[in-house]
């Protein structure tokens, strides 16, 4: 029994690229003009890269952990149907 798994759409993954481009940009071009010492426009620079680095990282780890229920759900229902044939084979004999 294979499920399906739905894959997102080309079109999906070109928006959700453009938009991060966008946001990007957005936020580059806000600290870039912003009326503050350098120091600060670094800070808030690194802040965002850091924000959009531990978004993705949170984002493989849910994944991940997704990724591994669907793994083990798989093993404890080929466990579970192991079982099953076993105890209607020895119903048969």
């Amino acid at each position: 029994m294979n499920a399906y798994i739905d894959k997102p759409s080309h079109a999906w993954n070109m928006f959700t690229y453009a938009q991060f481009a966008i946001a990007g940009s957005m936020m580059a071009g806000g600290i870039f003009f912003l009326e503050a010492s350098f120091a600060a426009k670094g800070f808030y620079a690194m802040a965002a890269i850091m924000l959009v680095s531990s978004t993705a990282g949170i984002t493989k780890a849910v994944r991940d952990t997704e990724e591994s229920k669907r793994l083990h759900n798989k093993l404890e229902d080929a466990r579970t149907e192991r079982m099953l044939a076993e105890v209607s084979g020895v119903d048969n004999d």
